[in-house]
């Protein structure tokens, strides 16, 4: 539930990457995530071993998370 408390639905439909693990089984994870039936995004979060309760997290869509990998790739080979 949001913070309204309407119901949320969403559908990783794939894992890309484990980023970090957590204490209780918690993993951090980038995927694609469709909200609410939308067009699914790139997802940063944390996710519980079952995947059905989630931290607090950030979704980018295509351009964003381009821009974010070029990003990263400027700082890390600076």
């Amino acid at each position: 539930m949001d913070n309204r408390g309407d119901t949320i639905e969403f559908h990783i439909d794939r894992h890309i990457a484990l980023l970090g693990d957590s204490r209780g089984g918690w993993k951090t994870e980038l995927n694609l995530v469709s909200w609410n039936g939308r067009e699914p995004k790139y997802d940063i979060r944390a996710w519980d071993p079952e995947h059905k309760k989630m931290g607090k997290g950030i979704t980018l869509s295509v351009e964003e998370a381009s821009r974010l990998k070029d990003s990263l790739v400027n700082h890390f080979d600076a």
